[in-house]
């Protein structure tokens, strides 16, 4: 069994009430500096007694709506206006934050596939495990902010996972509306058992994530629905009063049910998509065409969908390698598992 203890220290009072900003200390042993820390900045608005609502941006460096959204929100929350507790994390991966990358640079992985973590491990995985072991116990509902970033593009959507429990999945898709993406997407992933959302849900804590953008670009559309929906979720926990009403936009419910609403480069080379995320497909229609341009007599590949529906997710880079996703196409949920 790995140690519970952490190598990552605060220098805030999760208890103490009103509002309090300041940082995580991570350890980090380098040739510069042996006794170097990382800070990663965290701040608390605790009033009274309420629900804990967790807010994360920056898993992944180069996704950018959230960060400013939660940094935003942390900086004007005002803890007379809360009921509870908000704990608010804008940059959680800061390695990979300023270094504009998914993957963070201290040991090249994906923080968000090291879930639960491990305190005795890589920088990644100690902290996964401090937001596993150290923040989840205190809190009751999670919203995870993410983009395609670099990797991709995609519309505008919340996301979850199905739930075995028909109450949590009914108050989860109940948030989801509260939130107020256009889409919110019940999904089985590729690989989704090592992420923040798989822990959060593990505990059996409330937990949407987002995917707001991409292209390695501040979508306007992403941040404005990122500020939005954070203070609408915070009026469905009833830890704060709603904002002002700006449209009259609804969610609708879509998922990605198997791999089949996945396609996949079968070869490294040049990707053509022929559609725009938000667009409808058709199963068979190309998603676009593998070129080879380095080998100018050789035809390009259709790449084809395999479902009918809406692209949720698109390729970002031109260059793609073998086994890149390339189009996820999503459908209207149907009420079933997925």
């Amino acid at each position: 069994m790995v140690d519970a203890v952490s190598r990552i220290a605060a220098d805030i009072d999760f208890e103490q009430q009103g509002r309090q900003s300041g940082y995580l200390r991570a350890p980090l042993s380098r040739n510069t500096s042996g006794w170097g820390i990382v800070e990663i900045p965290i701040v608390v608005v605790k009033n009274g007694s309420g629900p804990t609502v967790l807010f994360t941006g920056g898993i992944h460096g180069d996704e950018y709506e959230g960060p400013i959204a939660v940094s935003e929100l942390a900086r004007t929350l005002d803890p007379g206006a809360v009921q509870g507790r908000v704990i608010l994390m804008p940059a959680v991966n800061i390695p990979a934050v300023l270094n504009d990358t998914r993957l963070s640079p201290v040991d090249d992985r994906d923080m968000n596939r090291c879930f639960p973590g491990n305190p005795k491990g890589t920088f990644s995985e100690m902290l996964a495990h401090y937001l596993d072991a150290v923040i989840l116990p205190m809190v009751d509902a999670s919203v995870d902010l993410h983009t395609a970033g670099h990797s991709g593009d995609s519309i505008p959507s919340t996301n979850m996972h199905h739930i075995a429990d028909p109450d949590g999945m009914a108050r989860t898709l109940a948030a989801a509306e509260a939130f107020g993406a256009p889409f919110n997407v019940v999904f089985a992933g590729v690989d989704e058992g090592a992420t923040l959302t798989s822990s959060v849900e593990r505990r059996r804590i409330l937990s949407l994530g987002t995917e707001l953008g991409g292209w390695g670009r501040v979508n306007i559309e992403g941040v404005r629905i990122a500020r939005r929906g954070l203070r609408r979720f915070l009026h469905f926990m009833e830890v704060a009063e709603a904002p002002p009403a700006d449209d009259d936009q609804r969610t609708r419910h879509m998922q990605v049910g198997d791999r089949a609403h996945y396609s996949f480069a079968p070869q490294a080379g040049t990707f053509e998509p022929c559609n725009m995320v938000g667009q409808t497909v058709r199963a068979g229609d190309p998603a676009g065409f593998l070129h080879f341009v380095e080998d100018v007599d050789r035809d390009p590949i259709e790449v084809s969908y395999k479902r009918d529906g809406i692209l949720w997710m698109s390729a970002g880079p031109g260059r793609v390698g073998r086994g890149d996703t390339v189009a996820v196409v999503m459908n209207d949920y149907d009420g079933g598992k997925v």
